[in-house]
């Protein structure tokens, strides 16, 4: 590869374009330059410079319109400044300000901003890519012509949601572009260490997409060709892979320094500076003097001190506890829509499915994917003969991508709709773990943007599935900030809460219990109505003690009580796990003075642990026994039927029961 840079003036470029360029990588340039200065005085916490890399996130964003997605990533100052967002709100989010775009909770380039187009990175990389998917499939959808552009490195594509999100794309024919800076290193570790092809556009193949390689360093070859294929996307949705050939030629961030790159390297590259040799271009050409150089670059530092002073000047931030709390999840307020007396007797299968096909009626944004939706119906058969009646660009298959799918149901929320994500099972949501804990969890919080996606979880043992296909994994998610997890127990309330929860716009994880599907009936209403997420249900009233549970293990408890009907006692099915109904819990405690929690899942870090601390903590003396939690075996779920009984509770419950009964 040469070290000139070729610069061809398109005759469809006029002068003042090719200074507006010149501009626009001007400003980053400088920008870092002076954030260097301000990490080495301690004013800024940490710093990932893109110096080098100004033509391609320059070019790229001027070729897009200004309404149009853009998805950068550390190293992508440029977007930022060419979609002309005020400097002192960069500055301030970078210091941990409030006028920063993240409220002082993220730092650096992790954000993103509707009001500029703008949605930001994860530390995590490569869901970034799902993400845009799924705004390109909106924009599909919406067939409001537009493109969505994603920025990444070539570390990242190392990684699997590369991957799945460019399969995805292209199976779908999504209208984006997946522009990927490569730069040599990710950190300190050549791309001939990351992968094997000569180029990363010769994996556009295998996708059966087209690619392209581009000089990287070349300002006006990256904006006439990303301009001529944004044209081309806008007329006939595809996706594209760009590959960018370019340099870092400062650490990954300034910690780290460059000491692990050959000095040969750093020279030739030095000498492909995009900023000076378009400068030395434009001399070249007489569109700019040394006086307008001098003029711009005065214009910029003055344009750069007086909104560093405005950032400086800004208050730092005092917390709030309620303020903190309460941005964890955007503000809803439930709509009660009051269940009819017309009833039918129905499956729990059946009111999920009814649930889903009333929510899909109602609300004509709302997207359903997942693997064998469409035709098939699902492999539990809820969603049979929704494509005859939403068409299939509504009930989506998908590959078996989970981590994908989830990021493009955010990019669905991010694009204005709303997306119901059905896990085959949901053990199978750890190969999604990442995008629904990191991006669906931590959206609002993070940039007060909603994540509008419900996935829905087929769960549970008692059907001889073994360890992958029975899990009733909540717990994973309990944990997590952010997530709502809602697990009933029956088809009444499965109806009433799957359609609230689609109604929410706040990410939700729904449990379906596999066993009880076809096994439970009750006569459910028919209309569309809600039922408040949040609350318990008091199925038994007693007072001998209280018995707290939810999902199939309810009816373990219905059995017991069933069967020694001399005992009084609560019965609560909690219904929704997070957030969790502690007034029910402790009214009956303080009541009954005994409590047993029953779960599913085995025993260690479930929820039942959560909630006995929770009694200890507030119901310590109204308690006439040690509060008692009772769930599975501490082993992985058998698949034979006799191992299957042993490890459930299931068999454990009426003796557990009875001896708190006669503590």
């Amino acid at each position: 590869m040469s070290s000139k840079i070729d610069f061809i003036k398109p005759a469809s470029i006029h002068n003042a374009m090719l200074l507006s360029l010149y501009k626009s990588m001007l400003k980053p340039r400088l920008i870092e330059e002076k954030m260097l200065i301000l990490l080495r005085q301690g004013k800024i916490s940490k710093w990932f410079s893109g110096i080098g890399q100004e033509a391609i996130s320059v070019g790229v964003t001027a070729a897009l319109e200004k309404d149009e997605y853009i998805l950068p990533m550390h190293r992508n100052l440029g977007v930022f400044t060419t979609r002309e967002i005020p400097l002192h709100r960069l500055f301030s989010q970078w210091q941990g300000k409030m006028n920063g775009f993240t409220k002082g909770r993220d730092r650096s380039f992790h954000f993103g901003t509707q009001e500029y187009n703008i949605v930001g990175m994860i530390s995590h990389l490569g869901p970034q890519l799902g993400v845009a998917d799924g705004i390109a499939l909106a924009n599909l959808l919406q067939n409001n012509n537009k493109v969505c552009a994603v920025f990444s490195g070539e570390g990242a594509t190392s990684e699997g949601d590369f991957h799945e999100a460019l399969n995805v794309a292209a199976v779908w024919n999504l209208p984006v572009l997946f522009c990927i800076e490569n730069n040599g290193y990710g950190l300190s570790t050549p791309t001939l260490e990351q992968f094997k092809c000569k180029n990363i556009a010769d994996k556009g193949i295998g996708y059966g997409m087209e690619s392209h390689i581009v000089d990287g360093n070349n300002i006006l070859e990256v904006y006439a060709k990303v301009s001529e294929l944004a044209k081309s996307v806008r007329e006939t949705p595809r996706p594209i892979l760009l590959e960018f050939k370019t340099f870092r030629m400062r650490g990954h961030e300034e910690a780290s320094g460059t000491k692990y790159v050959p000095q040969a390297d750093l020279d030739f590259w030095a000498a492909k500076d995009p900023v000076e040799n378009y400068q030395e271009f434009l001399k070249n050409e007489g569109i700019l003097s040394e006086e307008l150089e001098v003029t711009l670059k005065k214009e910029i530092v003055h344009e750069i001190n007086k909104h560093l002073q405005i950032a400086f000047d800004e208050e730092k931030i005092i917390p709030h506890l309620e303020t903190e709390l309460n941005d964890v999840y955007q503000n809803y307020k439930f709509n009660h829509i009051e269940p009819s007396i017309e009833k039918k007797k129905i499956r729990f299968v059946d009111a999920i499915s009814e649930g889903l096909e009333q929510s899909m009626e109602k609300h004509t944004d709302l997207i359903i994917m997942g693997q064998d939706v469409a035709e098939y119906g699902g492999v539990f058969k809820i969603t049979d003969g929704f494509v005859a009646k939403f068409g299939k660009e509504r009930v989506r298959n998908t590959p078996i991508c989970e981590s994908a799918i989830v990021s493009a149901a955010y990019g669905l929320s991010v694009n204005g709709m709303k997306a119901v994500v059905e896990m085959q099972f949901a053990d199978f949501a750890s190969s999604g773990f990442n995008p629904i804990v990191n991006l669906l969890a931590k959206s609002h919080y993070r940039w007060q943007q909603k994540a509008d996606v419900v996935i829905r979880m087929p769960c549970g043992a008692g059907i001889g599935a073994g360890p992958f296909h029975s899990q009733t994994n909540e717990a994973w998610f309990t944990k997590t900030p952010g997530l709502i997890v809602i697990y009933p127990a029956f088809p009444q309330d499965a109806k009433g809460l799957l359609i609230e929860a689609i109604n929410n716009p706040n990410p939700v994880l729904f449990f379906e219990h596999k066993a009880l599907y076809r096994s439970v009936y009750q006569e459910v209403s028919e209309n569309y109505f809600t039922t408040e997420i949040g609350k318990a249900a008091h199925l038994k009233e007693g007072t001998q003690l209280t018995i707290i549970s939810y999902g199939a293990a309810i009816h373990w408890c219905l059995e017991v009580l069933e069967k020694h009907k001399h005992i009084s006692a609560d019965l609560i099915d909690l219904r929704t796990l997070q957030p969790l109904d502690v007034a029910t819990i402790y009214a009956s405690v303080k009541k009954t003075g005994k409590a047993i929690i029953v779960q599913e899942d085995s025993l260690f870090g479930g929820i039942a642990s959560d909630i006995a601390a929770l009694i200890n903590e507030n119901c310590f003396e109204h308690l006439d026994a040690p509060v008692k939690r009772l769930a599975s075996l501490e082993t992985p779920i058998p698949f034979d039927k006799n191992l299957e009984n042993q490890y459930l509770g299931k068999n454990r419950i009426e003796m557990a029961i009875l001896n708190l009964m006669e503590y």
